[in-house]
């Protein structure tokens, strides 16, 4: 049996972002493609836009080595 762990992304973890800048599509690719060479799969990305500010939260997933 597979047992996973979790880890939760949010944009405000991307370098080049932050508080009250937007990371650009750029660092957001490199954001995910690094989560990916760490073996994590996104399960759910939400995108939301606040103050023409792009973010976005969700949930990523890898098993867990015994």
């Amino acid at each position: 049996m597979t047992i996973w762990e979790y880890k939760i992304l949010d944009s405000k973890n991307v370098e080049g972002g932050g508080f009250m800048k937007s990371p650009s599509a750029e660092e957001v690719e490199r954001y995910l493609n690094a989560l990916g060479a760490e073996g994590w799969e996104i399960i759910h990305l939400d995108w939301r836009e606040l103050e023409s500010r792009m973010s976005f939260s969700g949930v990523a997933k890898r098993a867990r080595v015994a």
